[in-house]
């Protein structure tokens, strides 16, 4: 390939010199996405309600890159404000947003507590919308012709599927409902947000090695893997990969959508 083409695409799927926040940033998915989004270049800040956690992982991403740790319990919706608020006085502009905190409840219908069921809402629902709501001018500063700031809402195929048909699925009521829920939540604001030059897209992770599904993936591995169409389940390159795209002027005409990062389950089942 000729350099200056080289070149040219490298640039179209650059983040660097971004500034980022990525609430949820210190363990799974979140972490994988920070990792990501520091080894490409980007300003990151990670945001988990374990302080302790939140700077054991700032210090080992700054070994590579530029990560601070703001520390949030983004179940209190006052927190939402507060973590807008020291973004803002950190950095004049943000121009990628992952919202991916997230909270999980399983329990049998019939015994479903009402307190799990605003528990998982409140993190997984309400605060996407107040923390994105609160950090628009941070966003708007952050636009560039052709080249727009970013929300990337981190959903689920939990979302867009009624678990129960596998063996391995839980009653997880209010993080099904939650997730469907953020994903139609994207698409009003990627209408509201798209004319003020900021995209808002939502990626839907099916099984990933996390410490959320650990139990579960202990007990089924082998029966998830064989569900997937690609045999496998997902790794850290498949949503590190999404996010840069999505967040680079590679994905700046993508608005308003719900990607399935799965492997096909969900699709072929």
């Amino acid at each position: 390939m000729d350099q200056l083409m080289e070149t040219a695409v490298t640039e179209l799927f650059s983040v660097a010199g971004k500034t980022a926040l990525v609430t949820g940033g210190s363990r799974g998915i979140g972490l994988m996405i920070s990792r990501g989004l520091v080894a490409a270049g980007a300003r990151v800040y990670i945001s988990s309600r374990k302080a302790a956690v939140g700077e054991e992982v700032a210090a080992e991403l700054s070994k590579v890159g530029f990560c601070v740790s703001i520390p949030a319990d983004l179940a209190e919706p006052e927190e939402a404000e507060r973590l807008a608020s020291q973004v803002m006085q950190r950095e004049p502009s943000l121009e990628i947003m992952v919202n991916n905190a997230g909270a999980v409840w399983a329990a049998p219908l019939g015994q479903f507590p009402a307190s799990a069921w605003d528990k998982v809402l409140d993190v997984n629902l309400r605060a996407v919308f107040l923390l994105t709501q609160a950090l628009v001018p941070a966003l708007v500063a952050g636009a560039r012709p052709g080249d727009p700031a970013r929300v990337i809402n981190i959903g689920s195929v939990d979302g867009m599927r009624a678990p129960g048909s596998m063996p391995w699925d839980a009653e997880t009521y209010s993080y099904s409902t939650s997730k469907a829920a953020v994903h139609h939540l994207t698409l009003l604001l990627a209408k509201r947000l798209g004319p003020r030059g900021i995209t808002v897209n939502a990626i839907a992770p099916g099984p990933f090695d996390t410490r959320m599904l650990a139990s579960t993936l202990a007990a089924h591995r082998d029966a998830i893997i064989a569900a997937s169409p690609l045999g496998r389940i997902g790794e850290p390159d498949d949503i590190v990969g999404t996010v840069l795209f999505l967040s680079s002027r590679a994905g700046a005409y993508v608005n308003g959508a719900v990607i399935p990062l799965d492997g096909g389950m969900v699709a072929t089942r």
